[in-house]
């Protein structure tokens, strides 16, 4: 996660680019998911902090037509990309309008990707975390699933102390959702309504999941998605 890791490419049309992220002192690393279009402009989902070298990546990559903050959580950066491609369309989740009165949206992200991305996408809101509002975003060219924080992966990667949270939380080497040790205190608000959420994303086609705060489950993501969320049927 060094602070000038160039883009990685997953798949044609797709890369990642990793950058620091502190959270409770510890570095939880930061992720943004890079698609090229059809019309070959480029989208970039959760961007990242950047600086010149960052930006000078990414424009060699294609023109920055689309910027996506996919949570309520997810905004930080956004602006100084809207800064820099003042050109670009910025989409938000729901309430992030209110949250983010700085910024001109283009629309709000809901059950339909918008139309100006071309085809080949898939968006659903997940519901029951209020605090997040998150919307799922799928790439079908690639078959990849792409989440905020509704999903964590880390590996031997991932700096030490991060790694031990990690394994606190379950999420060392396997994906697990970050209310997994105290399901449904503080942040699952809606049990039946994030697991309604859940099933529609697993009847997606995809195999990979990117993890805006994780390392990438390159295969199997559909059988890591659904074990990561087994604990919603418990009772309770």
């Amino acid at each position: 996660m060094s602070a000038l890791a160039p883009p990685r490419a997953l798949a044609p049309d797709l890369w990642v680019v990793y950058r620091n992220f502190g959270w409770l002192g510890l570095d939880i690393g930061g992720c943004m998911t890079i698609v090229r279009l059809a019309d070959g402009g480029l989208l970039l989902h959760s961007p990242v902090a950047a600086d010149d070298a960052t930006f000078a990546a990414v424009d060699a990559l294609g023109a920055v037509r689309h910027l996506v903050a996919p949570s309520k959580a997810h905004h930080l950066h956004v602006g100084d990309w809207a800064r820099r491609y003042p050109d670009a369309a910025v989409w938000g989740a729901p309430g992030l309008e209110k949250k983010r009165s700085d910024l001109r949206f283009t629309g709000r992200l809901g059950a339909e990707p918008p139309a100006a991305w071309g085809p080949g996408f898939a968006t659903h809101v997940l519901d029951g975390v209020p605090g997040f509002r998150e919307v799922a975003f799928l790439h079908a060219p690639s078959r990849t699933l792409v989440l905020a924080d509704h999903l964590f992966r880390f590996d031997g990667a991932a700096p030490l102390p991060t790694c031990l949270m990690a394994r606190l939380i379950g999420a060392y080497e396997r994906a697990a959702f970050v209310d997994v040790p105290l399901p449904g205190t503080w942040l699952v608000h809606d049990r039946a309504a994030l697991r309604a959420s859940i099933d529609h994303v697993l009847g997606w086609d995809f195999d990979r999941i990117v993890c805006a705060h994780a390392s990438v489950v390159e295969t199997g993501g559909r059988e890591a998605l659904r074990a990561a969320y087994r604990w919603l049927k418990a009772p309770g």
